[in-house]
This record gives structure tokens, sequence and C-alpha cells, in this order.
């Protein structure tokens, strides 16, 4: 294995703060979100309905600790949702023939969007009816 070359054009996105890796991750980030809006329909409503909820969390929430609790399971269903749209994504890549194995993967990632979705419901009803 050979070393690292003193060039620092050679070591680009390599060490522990790299402003230009940072940059370029950014970029990554928001093409990844561009591609969920506009190719997802799942993501979206879950977006537009993450939107409207949070404010309304916080307004809800009468501490720190009831907001938070408010606001993090719509962000794990936005999490979940662009997961489960990788999954799909690099399933269909393989092949759009059925195959047992990818449409299990399908479904394990869909049963996850669907347990997300259950906690936002499991705590709403704890914090706002608890």
């Amino acid at each position: 294995m050979s070393e690292p070359s003193a060039n620092p054009s050679n070591n680009q996105g390599k060490g522990f703060f790299n402003p230009l890796r940072i940059v370029r991750a950014a970029r990554y980030t928001a093409r990844g979100f561009r591609q969920a809006l506009v190719h997802d329909t799942s993501f979206r409503q879950e977006f537009v309905a993450t939107l409207i909820l949070a404010p309304i969390g916080v307004w809800l929430g009468d501490n720190g600790i009831e907001r938070a609790l408010l606001i993090f399971p719509l962000l794990l269903v936005l999490f979940v949702e662009l997961l489960n749209g990788a999954v799909e994504t690099v399933v269909d890549r393989i092949g759009t023939e059925h195959n047992e194995l990818s449409g299990r993967a399908k479904d394990l990632a869909s049963a996850a969007v669907f347990v997300a979705l259950l906690s936002v419901l499991v705590v709403w009803g704890l914090v706002l009816l608890g």
C-alpha cells in the first residue's frame, strides 16, 4: 500500500476537515433530496405532511422535550422513506422482472416506512393525550 501523497491536490476529499469535501457532500445531499421530490410521490406527500405537522408540533409541545418528541418521528419517516426509495431504485436497476429476493427487499423497506409512520401516531398520541 502506498503512502498518501504530500501534494494536496492528490488528497482531495481526504482529511478530517476538508471544506471541498463538505461542499461536494452538500451537493450530493441536495441532489438526493431533489431526486426524491421529483421521482417519489410518497416522499413528496410525507415531506408536505412534515412541513405542515412540524410547526403544529412546535406549537402543541409544552416544552423542548415534547417539541422534539413530536418532530423527531416526522423526520424519521422522511429518513426511512429516503432509504426505501434507495432500495427500490437499486432493485429496479438490477431488473424489473419478478424476483423473490427483490420483492422481499422492497416489501421489507415498505414495512420499515410503515413502522416509521406508526411511530408518528404513537408518539403524537402519547405526548398529546398522555
